[in-house]
């Protein structure tokens, strides 16, 4: 068995996505000296920390394979980038040198440089002038100031007592494919927006009024203030078929214009969600599913919050997610379209996570190396082409 196959079959193992064909394989190399100790040199290259770099315990390893191959193991999943239990305390990832694993090159065919997304955004003020912001560009007026990464109101502008006949002003933060921006309310609210999002916000909170700001499309995660902080007064997110209603706490909505699904995730604290019809109270590692074709019925599921949330670290995280699902997710950060040549590629299902940091490039040869359905990529004037 040549190396590279060798090493695709260890990461596999390591994963526990091996098949019992696979395992016997691994087990029969195993057997020479010479390939124990590349076994070793991969595993501490590719897997283990600074904290753990010791060697991998081959012999147990090997005991491992042996009682695996005793079971029949079936899947289909593809792992690309996921966390392995190296030991108890630790959790690792698997870092874009895996596409090493597969040293036959499918190359890529790329005319035209893509760039990784960034943060950026357009401001529109109350007056209706817009400010671009992005990386590196400074902006500031009486009420915020932008380093081009994040825009922050000013808090002593905040949350005072309505003059009679007073019209509340609001400001709009629009962020483009291939953007993400952070932003913190006058309150004190942190808000992150990720790609092709945008949210419309008051620029002070009124004293003895909900505080509330709307979604009208994207995704967003929010850390809210405490109401004890602000007299008692709430706060609610509106979006385009739901209000959210929290006192403060950390969730997630995921609400785009070309999905069907608004998805709202709680990470810590509690949240009502309302759409007119239905209310429901949803928990930590809850997520309320509303789909736009029956809007009437609120679903609840159970949900890792960390998983859904990784994106505002940087993190693609996907759990048996369709290879269409994916590019959807990359179309956005990467600001690119995406077309398949046959229907049946986008029901490819994979699990795993990737760094949004890489480039294109890397993420599309990363899953071209590791899958097994000899998927190829064309990448033709910021088009991406599943072959």
């Amino acid at each position: 068995m040549k190396k590279s196959k060798a090493r695709k079959i260890i990461v596999k193992f390591l994963n526990k996505e091996a098949a019992s064909h696979e395992l016997d394989k691994l087990n029969k190399w195993l057997k020479n000296k010479k390939n124990q100790t590349d076994f070793n040199h991969f595993v501490k290259a590719e897997y283990l920390t600074i904290a753990c770099m010791s060697d991998y315990d081959l012999q147990e390893a090997k005991k491992n394979i042996y009682r695996k191959l005793k079971k029949v193991e079936k899947t289909r999943r593809i792992v690309i980038y996921k966390k392995i239990a190296v030991a108890a305390s630790f959790t690792l990832l698997f870092t874009l040198g895996l596409i090493q694993i597969n040293k036959k090159e499918k190359g890529i065919i790329q005319t035209e440089t893509i760039e990784i997304g960034s943060s950026k955004a357009i401001l529109t003020l109350e007056n209706g002038n817009q400010v671009s912001l992005e990386k590196g560009k400074l902006y500031a007026n009486e009420k915020v100031n932008s380093n081009g990464e994040e825009l922050l109101y000013i808090a002593s502008v905040g949350s005072q007592t309505k003059d009679n006949n007073e019209e509340p002003s609001y400001n709009y933060l629009a962020i483009p494919r291939g953007g993400k921006f952070f932003i913190k309310l006058v309150d004190g609210t942190k808000v992150w927006l990720n790609s092709e999002s945008k949210i419309k916000y008051p620029t002070r909170f009124i004293k003895g009024e909900t505080r509330m700001v709307e979604l009208l499309y994207g995704e967003a995660y929010f850390e809210v203030s405490p109401s004890t902080k602000h007299n008692g007064d709430a706060f609610k997110v509106i979006t385009k078929n739901q209000e959210v209603n929290v006192l403060g706490t950390e969730f997630n909505i995921k609400a785009y214009s070309d999905e069907d699904e608004i998805a709202t995730t709680l990470v810590n604290g509690s949240v009502e969600i309302n759409n007119g019809k239905v209310k429901k109270t949803i928990k930590p590692n809850q997520q309320s599913v509303l789909n736009s074709k029956n809007p009437s019925l609120i679903k609840i599921v159970e949900i890792d919050a960390a998983q859904e949330t990784s994106w505002v670290k940087d993190v693609f995280s996907f759990n048996e997610e369709t290879l269409g699902e994916m590019m959807q997710v990359l179309s956005r950060w990467y600001n690119v379209d995406v077309v398949f040549e046959t229907a049946e590629r986008k029901n490819y299902v994979f699990t795993g996570v990737l760094e949004r940091t890489k480039s294109i490039h890397d993420i599309l040869k990363l899953i071209e190396g590791t899958s097994e359905e000899d998927i190829k990529f064309e990448i033709n004037q910021k088009i991406i082409i599943v072959k």
